[in-house]
């Protein structure tokens, strides 16, 4: 494994990612991503984790995420396109018996069925099919709203934040909760670990002017009465390129 992929426990991850021990499985283009994020208590989500690994933590707390851009690209294998859609990821952070750190999702929403049902077909992957509105549009005033479709209807949620126009360099929470080289999932009885590469995600800062919904707490993590929401940071994307590992996390 490169030794990227590996810091001192309680510290941010790497701010740059490690290179891929392989060829791309996946490549997309992100854009306009929003990064909302709440604390939480590791005993309280542990039991999410897949076996193997455990819940990540920074100065005594982890955190659940909801994330949402405009996949304006999917090619797999480099070459088979996919199409664009939008997504809604909630998702945890984890580390596993190798120091190899990472996410773990929790529920993934996407617009278009054709790649719900493409995207499923990936190790562990709980894409679901539903509508997605995202007006993002640089620096200024950005919103989104998803409320998921048969069969798991009713799930939703919709924000509005106001962006700062500089781009900021990132806090270690910020950069805890978005430098993050790989995810962990499980397949088959299998725990995978899955590495991603990207460029340094262009970070800036946001005003939260309104947010509502049941997306966390429909993906099991019930935030108590009172959690703020601690971190709003929007972006204008990224392109990444994903692969296993060949090294199993159990």
């Amino acid at each position: 494994m490169a030794s990227g992929d590996l810091c001192r426990p309680g510290a941010p991850p790497p701010a740059t990612a490690p290179p891929l021990p392989g060829p791309a499985l996946l490549r997309q283009g992100w854009r306009g991503t929003v990064f909302l994020h709440w604390p939480v208590e590791a005993g309280r989500v542990a039991h999410l984790f897949p076996p193997g690994t455990r819940p990540d933590v920074l100065d005594g707390a982890t955190y659940v995420g909801l994330v949402a851009f405009r996949a304006e690209f999917t090619r797999v294998l480099g070459v088979v396109p996919v199409g664009a859609f939008s997504e809604v990821n909630v998702r945890l952070y984890s580390i596993d018996g190798h120091g190899r750190r990472g996410v773990v999702f929790l529920s993934m929403d996407a617009d278009s069925l054709h790649s719900v049902v493409a995207a499923r077909a990936l190790p562990g992957v709980p894409y679901m099919w539903s509508d997605i509105g995202l007006r993002q549009d640089g620096p200024g005033r950005c919103a989104g709203a998803v409320r998921r479709r048969a069969p798991q209807r009713g799930a939703w949620a919709r924000w509005s934040l106001r962006v700062e126009e500089r781009p900021v360099r990132p806090t270690p929470l910020e950069r805890f909760v978005t430098a993050r080289w790989g995810l962990h999932t499980r397949r088959a009885g299998l725990t995978h670990w899955v590495r991603v590469f990207h460029e340094p995600w262009t970070l800036h800062r946001a005003r939260t002017l309104s947010y509502e919904g049941d997306l966390t707490a429909r993906a099991g993590v019930g935030l108590l009465p009172g959690t703020p929401l601690v971190s709003a940071l929007w972006s204008p994307g990224a392109e990444a390129a994903v692969t296993p590992s060949l090294i199993p996390v159990r």
